[in-house]
């Protein structure tokens, strides 16, 4: 794993806290790149709003077959032994509290643990998916995400400003430059990406951030 960064850090870091028949949905964007960084001897079953349990690697548009694609309009693969189904059976899996962990990408999160990623009032976006329901339904909620917008303002905020996806839901948060664990006393710094320093990033994060004295290193 040694040697990635940017996104590819992201979804690397993120794959490592699956579980060897975890039940995992993962969101579109970097968040579905976590299928090609699985840790040696982890096998999940992937679920995915579009109805396919057992995504695969996600295979180039050469290797691809036109009709299978994940949320994200990508290239999708089933591993042997995964199904195809409709979305009934999908939002069932979320809303029953069967799913294990899901990673979802966002557009603002906080230090009590508050995700938003659906909208941006004034604004045309796609819709939520099942943002919501991930939300309320499964036990671990990731966060995956840059850790600033282009215009370098933080995304890993005191406190929402945008209309919620969920509320106090996100348990871990995972940047290209650090990992935070959201807790109840707040949101602790666990690992660094290298390259960094602690000050970097409580420069970058308008967030509290509780500085243990032991830090490790992304990778």
């Amino acid at each position: 794993m040694a040697g990635f960064t940017g996104r590819e850090l992201i979804a690397s870091r993120c794959a490592k806290f699956f579980k060897d028949g975890d039940f995992v949905n993962l969101g579109i964007g970097v968040p579905a790149m976590c299928v090609n960084y699985l840790p040696e001897g982890v096998e999940l079953w992937l679920e995915s709003e579009i109805g396919i349990v057992g995504c695969g690697p996600t295979p180039s548009w050469e290797d691809a077959d036109p009709d299978l694609i994940d949320a994200g309009g990508h290239p999708a693969s089933v591993i042997t032994g995964g199904s195809v189904t409709d979305h009934c059976n999908s939002f069932a899996y979320i809303r029953g509290g069967h799913i294990d962990v899901a990673v979802l990408g966002t557009l603002q999160v906080d230090q009590e643990g508050n995700i938003a990623n659906w909208t941006i009032p004034g604004k045309l976006v796609p819709g939520m998916g099942g943002a919501m329901d991930l939300c309320a339904g499964v036990k671990k909620i990731i966060v995956a995400t840059d850790h600033c917008e282009k215009s370098g303002e933080s995304k890993i905020l005191k406190k929402c400003t945008l209309p919620l996806t969920g509320s106090r839901c996100v348990t871990d948060i995972v940047t290209e430059r650090c990992y935070f664990e959201v807790t109840p006393e707040g949101l602790v710094l666990r690992e660094i990406a290298p390259g960094y320093t602690v000050d970097d990033i409580l420069a970058c994060t308008e967030a509290d951030v509780i500085v243990p004295d032991e830090i490790g290193v992304m990778e």
